[in-house]
């Protein structure tokens, strides 16, 4: 049974996949373009040589592209797939659709809007490349953070359910975990290494793609 729903769920993670890729190529390829254009706009004025370029451009926004979108979608469905076999008839009165429906917010909400508050996604030529490592791993323990915050979320939902009723007790486990938000992004270091001269409405419109692509996913 878990197979067959672990298989299902790569499949449709699959389809979301290509959906995503479309969307990537359509909405976050063009920001990225201009984003690469900048930064080598910027080696140009500095007296840089052009660095070699070892993947093509075409390359990696084609077939790259589509390769990691595509074995992402299909780990993400594969994961949540698991995750839903976990909770179903763990979440209250909710059928199969109403479970999935959840899962899916409650993830979205975990795992990509909340790190994103506070570490949002840049395009190639903003940051460091020193700092690569070190931003990754801030961005995976504020993603950590995140998840074990809305575990424990709907684990107080649960709990409070029976004296609060089911909308109090969301309302109140909600607001615990904003306020655990509100502390872990206080705590963690910020990073704004964006240029003064970085153009802010490419900035702007790479992070609603990149938002936009992760939400064709999940949805």
């Amino acid at each position: 049974m878990v197979g067959k729903l672990l298989l299902r769920g790569m499949l449709v993670g699959l389809v979301a996949g290509l959906l995503a890729f479309a969307f990537a190529r359509v909405y976050g390829e063009p920001q990225v373009d201009k984003a690469i254009a900048f930064e080598e706009q910027q080696a140009q004025a500095a007296g840089e040589a052009p660095e070699p370029e070892m993947v093509s451009r075409a390359t990696q926004a084609g077939i790259g592209l589509a390769t990691g979108v595509l074995v992402y979608g299909a780990a993400l469905g594969g994961l949540f797939s698991l995750v839903f076999a976990y909770a179903y008839g763990r979440l209250g009165s909710l059928g199969p659709r109403g479970t999935s429906a959840l899962l899916a917010l409650l993830g979205f909400l975990a795992v990509i809007v909340v790190p994103s508050l506070k570490y949002p996604a840049n395009p190639p030529a903003v940051g460091n490349p020193e700092t690569i490592a070190y931003r990754t791993e801030l961005f995976f323990i504020m993603i950590v953070i995140s998840i074990a915050a809305m575990v424990a979320a709907v684990g107080l939902a649960q709990r409070l359910w029976s004296r609060l009723g089911a909308w109090n007790a969301s309302i109140v486990a909600g607001l615990a975990f904003l306020v655990v938000f509100a502390l872990v992004k206080a705590a963690l270091p910020d990073i704004n290494e964006v240029p003064e001269n970085f153009s802010a409405t490419v900035l702007w419109q790479f992070r609603v793609a990149s938002l936009g692509i992760q939400l064709v996913l999940w949805t």
